[in-house]
């Protein structure tokens, strides 16, 4: 019997939505207000889903203290506060949208937590618009 547990972050970081291989026109076109070339922040939400086996000694899937622990010393230290483009080494050459950013972080967890258990990101840019993530 698989049981997901959850636990959901929150983070604030500045980004800018461009390829650098485009002029400002089409960047514009493409990627609207978000490619202004002084960036614009969000306030995102991180859902971390984690499912495997309840163990039968502890009642637990994943110990939720280790999943805070680890997500708050791996992620949200590693993005709060930031400029995306500027200050997080995988976006000096990746364009820090949800989607990349969402597949950055399951990156993160997936080589902290152990591979018995299946991991999913959920990010939420704005409370509108999220992506999903979990390695496939």
């Amino acid at each position: 019997m698989k049981v997901t547990v959850c636990r959901k972050s929150h983070f604030n970081a500045a980004h800018r939505i461009f390829n650098p291989l485009w002029d400002a026109r089409k960047n514009e076109e493409v990627f609207g207000l978000c490619s202004l070339p002084n960036y614009h922040g969000h306030n995102y939400d991180l859902v971390v889903k984690v499912t495997g086996e309840i163990d039968p000694e502890t009642g637990y899937v994943f110990d939720m203290k280790e999943l805070k622990e680890i997500t708050e010393e791996h992620v949200i230290k590693r993005y709060d506060h930031r400029n995306l483009n500027l200050d997080v080494i995988e976006f000096a050459s990746t364009i820090p949208s949800a989607e990349n950013i969402a597949v950055s972080i399951w990156n993160i967890l997936r080589s902290k937590i152990d591979k018995a258990f299946d991991i999913q990101v959920i990010l939420y840019e704005t409370e509108r618009n999220f992506v999903e993530y979990s390695g496939n």
